[in-house]
């Protein structure tokens, strides 16, 4: 019998944020782990020579620990980038760790008033899960500054038209072939592990009706396993509309032991094997090596708007923009 989904708490209605203007300003944050300076540098210098200003505290490179600063430091960061005027957009610098420490800090009501597009993925997963479940905006998994200098062309210009509203739509991810037909749902989602751990939390991610997209870097195919089997048994798998596959770094099985009637090293499935497994039963569209996460291009994808995915294709049509452009 498939679980039911626990009836979440009340999540104030879908708000689109405001577009970045031609020239604006991007604030960049550190929310979650230590931020390497001359990284830093040069992904600053990709984004103002496509044109935008960007601000950032003096103590952006902090370090605590595995923390870019202290809880304080970091929550401070984020909500002077939201109430700052000059700021339209929000860049994460980096993940790592750390997101889930501030939220208790953040102010909702302010960050929703506000209404500025913040990018992040991996660890800022957690922010986009808060933002949904306690602000209601819509917010951008998508390439953050880790690889300075790095950003591939295509994943910049991505990200520019996500943030500015510009472009034609359907936005349309490209990635490889999975089963099912095709279905429409608002977009949730971003790394597994993350995913997982907001259950039973107020940020906890609402699956119904959706699409649900996630990636995952070094985690070995029987964590993958235990992470989608917690969500199945938290009724996140049975009420979804669809599921979009992203990268899966480093993901593959180790070996497990000499098996003599093998006359080899026994190795277990690997992570796509595990991933059809689990996801096959659902009766519902899956497409694999969608061009988001930690991989090469990482392209831009706003959260809780509508879109397509078509399992036979592999696509993912991403139906409406994430930011209002008046």
């Amino acid at each position: 019998m498939t679980p039911r989904p626990r009836s979440p708490r009340r999540t104030p209605t879908l708000c689109l944020p405001r577009r970045l203007s031609p020239g604006g300003t991007i604030g960049i944050a550190a929310p979650a782990g230590p931020i390497d300076e001359a990284r830093l540098a040069a992904g600053v210098a990709m984004l103002e020579g496509a044109g935008f200003k960007t601000i950032r505290r003096d103590d952006v490179c902090a370090r605590r620990g595995y923390l870019a600063g202290d809880d304080a430091r970091r929550a401070t960061e984020l909500m002077g980038l939201v109430d700052d005027p000059r700021v339209e957009a929000i860049v994460c610098a980096r993940g790592g760790y750390g997101a889930q420490r501030i939220l208790a800090r953040l102010d909702a009501r302010r960050v929703r008033a506000a209404a500025k597009p913040l990018v992040g993925f991996s660890d800022v997963t957690t922010l986009h899960l808060w933002l949904r479940r306690r602000a209601g905006l819509v917010s951008f998994h998508g390439p953050m500054l880790e690889r300075g200098g790095a950003l591939e062309a295509l994943e910049l210009g991505a990200l520019v038209a996500a943030l500015t509203g510009e472009g034609r739509l359907p936005v349309v991810l490209r990635g490889e072939p999975g089963f099912g037909g095709s279905a429409e749902g608002r977009l949730v989602g971003g790394n597994l592990t993350l995913l997982a751990a907001s259950l039973a939390t107020p940020w906890e991610i609402d699956t119904r009706g959706a699409i649900l997209l996630f990636e995952e870097v070094h985690e070995a195919p029987y964590r993958i396993d235990r992470l989608l089997g917690q969500l199945a048994a938290a009724g996140k798998l049975g009420s979804v509309a669809a599921v979009g596959v992203g990268a899966l770094v480093g993901c593959e099985a180790e070996p497990r032991g000499i098996d003599p009637n093998l006359h080899g090293a026994a190795r277990g499935p690997t992570a796509r094997e595990v991933v059809e497994e689990v996801l096959r039963p659902l009766g519902v569209p899956v497409a694999f090596g969608l061009p988001f996460g930690h991989s090469r291009p990482n392209l831009a994808w706003p959260l809780g708007v509508r879109a397509r995915l078509d399992g036979r294709r592999g696509t993912l049509h991403i139906l409406e923009r994430g930011v209002r452009r008046s």
